[in-house]
């Protein structure tokens, strides 16, 4: 039995319900209960769906395109405000995030997989394995490139840091306006963006390329996380920083990301070659990331 089957094994109850979700499920409640009390509003919620946009960019852009996949470079100062905004989002912390997600690429749809919907269903691939007490440590053999960097492994360890930094940010900016709308909600909401990956990208949409796992390409899945949904692309290619392969694949991190590189801020971005773009079998790919050294940053 591997780990994911043993932990599943344990029941609902321990996934689920253990000491550390009362956090989780009250952030839910107060989503609910704080828009119930302020009652409905346009600029609220376009106040949550602008910092959802901009807490979940360092999700895609930061944690799994730059740290797991290093498909860019970028300064030491930059990578880690990279990891800060990251992990304002509540998705534990940058090398936690990135080991297990390094996991998944290796091991994507076999037994094993940290969240695959084939072999351990849907909720567990939605919310079972981030909730799981049993996969809390953080695999430092898997990112070396990264624990070398003290300040990672501190916002590693104090991950909780940054979110509460921005609920304090928000609240002495706009009171509980601005914490419920732009920090509870747009919280929520980019939790359930970023598990969607998980859950619905390896079921619903298409597959042009061969990959050896269910990953699938999904235009609206695609819109919702900033252009995560091309997501066969990515599994047929990782290091690309770029995931909508083609024109008319919107890719909106990717867009920021060359903003970000346009200004000095980020540099050598890796492309898609066009063998890539004409179908070759993922296995000739390069692994992700293909070298360390190339994407280290600048001390």
């Amino acid at each position: 039995m591997n780990e994911v089957a043993a932990a599943q094994a344990k029941g609902w109850r321990a996934t689920y319900f253990h000491k550390l979700t009362p956090a989780f499920w009250g952030l839910h409640v107060a989503a609910i209960v704080g828009v119930a009390r302020l009652g409905w509003s346009w600029s609220g919620l376009t106040l949550a769906l602008v910092l959802y946009g901009v807490r979940l960019f360092f999700v895609t852009g930061g944690y799994h395109r730059y740290f797991s996949h290093r498909s860019y470079k970028t300064s030491r100062a930059f990578q880690f405000v990279l990891a800060f905004g990251a992990e304002s989002t509540l998705q534990k912390g940058v090398l936690w995030w990135s080991a297990h997600h390094r996991h998944h690429h290796k091991m994507s749809d076999k037994p094993g997989d940290l969240h695959s919907v084939k072999q351990s269903g849907f909720w567990w691939a939605h919310l079972g394995w981030i909730m799981s007490r049993d996969f809390e440590d953080t695999e430092l053999g898997a990112v070396k490139d990264l624990a070398r960097y003290p300040e990672l492994r501190w916002l590693n360890k104090y991950y909780l840091v940054p979110p509460l930094v921005i609920a304090a940010l928000t609240f002495a900016i706009g009171g509980w306006f601005a914490l419920v709308w732009g920090f509870v909600v747009s919280s929520v909401l980019a939790w359930h963006g970023t598990f969607t990956i998980n859950s619905l990208s390896h079921v619903f949409g298409t597959r042009p390329y061969a990959t050896t796992d269910d990953s699938r390409n999904n235009a609206l899945l695609a819109l919702i996380t900033l252009g995560e949904g091309w997501h066969n692309n990515h599994h047929h290619y990782q290091v690309a920083a770029r995931q909508g392969f083609r024109w008319y694949q919107f890719d909106i991190t990717y867009y920021i990301l060359r903003v970000l590189a346009a200004v000095g801020l980020i540099w050598d971005l890796h492309g898609v070659p066009q063998h890539i773009l004409d179908g070759t079998t993922r296995a000739t790919a390069p692994a992700s990331p293909p070298s360390v050294a190339v994407a280290d940053p600048v001390a």
